[in-house]
């Protein structure tokens, strides 16, 4: 039951979208930590592993993130021998990041995370896919 006055804590949606991100973000950390990954660092990489060779530009635009914080986040994956960044032959104004082997072989460690991180998440399956269908909705990013 939703409280009577709208300036409740528990009725502000800010609030849940908060609490629910700290509490799947802390869950992410623990499963990346061994791969030495951080969050927006496994964001990258799920895009490459998806369709390697992305231009920085296409990265950001997939990732919703700006080239301010796009950068460093290559440039911790390239120093920790994730990624290369090279320009692409057609137009040296296009940066594209390519998976090194290293980057390519760590998709095989991270294929158990989303079950794993499913079986910490008090939702069933279809509560989960509900979830992130209006999450998605609220993003414009429904199909």
């Amino acid at each position: 039951m939703m409280p009577t006055d709208p300036l409740v804590l528990e009725a502000q949606l800010c609030f849940s979208l908060y609490s629910g991100e700290r509490t799947v973000g802390a869950a992410y950390r623990e499963l990346l930590a061994p791969l030495g990954l951080t969050y927006p660092q496994y964001l990258v990489m799920l895009v490459l592993w998806e369709d390697d060779g992305q231009p920085v530009s296409a990265l950001g635009r997939r990732l919703g993130l700006d080239s301010g914080t796009l950068s460093p986040l290559l440039k911790r994956l390239e120093a920790a021998g994730r990624i290369t960044r090279r320009r692409s032959d057609g137009d040296e104004r296009v940066v594209r990041v390519h998976l090194t082997d290293d980057g390519a072989a760590l998709r095989a460690d991270a294929v158990s995370i989303p079950g794993h991180l499913a079986s910490r998440m008090p939702l069933t399956a279809a509560e989960t896919g509900e979830l992130r269908r209006l999450l998605g909705k609220m993003c414009g990013h429904d199909a």
